[in-house]
């Protein structure tokens, strides 16, 4: 298989040089998954840092009361783990589920941490990833705070419009935090404007 997308990928890492993103998706394998299957399912150590290739990815919990709660999407060129399970070597509390037929590559716990150690500045990429996810989820967080659903939605719509081509209303909306019925209501709003 073509690491191309990888490579490119890793190229524009400014902490890595070409010579080092070449033998770093060099230690990449090739993954595939089909509509519906679990890259991580909950109660499961996760063992895979995968950049997804092409795909669409939706990350999941199950509320007190049994319903599914979108925590997040991933698309083509984003890195795809669990962090807490991934670094802390715990079950995962999450599902990741392929929304559509994914392509992408992997690196195990081991491999990476191998990296890590023996390349200085993947351990500095690594480090952005995170810093970047941190960031990403904290913004995040403060939305579901201090902005509206309607403010939500137009963000989303804005960053990452994708979504509304892959991923059923109903995990948007709970990705939103909003009811399906509330969804429609704020779709129809921005459609009239």
């Amino acid at each position: 298989m073509d690491r191309e997308a990888l490579l490119a990928f890793l190229r524009k890492a400014p902490q890595l040089d070409d010579e080092s993103a070449t033998y770093i998706a060099q230690q990449f394998e090739f993954k595939k998954l089909t509509k519906s299957d679990r890259f991580i399912k909950a109660g499961r150590v996760s063992d895979e840092y995968m950049f997804l290739e092409n795909g669409f990815i939706r990350s999941y919990v199950f509320d007190t009361e049994g319903n599914e709660i979108t925590l997040n999407f991933y698309s083509t060129n984003d890195l795809v783990f669990e962090v807490a399970s991934f670094f802390q070597r715990i079950p995962s509390q999450e599902n990741f589920e392929a929304a559509t037929d994914c392509v992408g590559w992997v690196l195990t716990y081991e491999k990476l941490n191998q990296l890590f150690h023996a390349l200085p500045a993947f351990r500095d990429f690594g480090r952005a990833v995170l810093v970047k996810g941190f960031i990403s989820f904290k913004l995040r967080t403060l939305s579901m705070i201090n902005k509206t659903a309607e403010e939500r939605y137009e963000m989303l719509l804005k960053s990452n419009a994708e979504i509304f081509q892959h991923a059923p209303l109903k995990h948007i909306a709970s990705f939103l935090g909003v009811t399906d019925t509330s969804l429609s209501r704020i779709r129809k709003s921005f459609l009239t404007k």
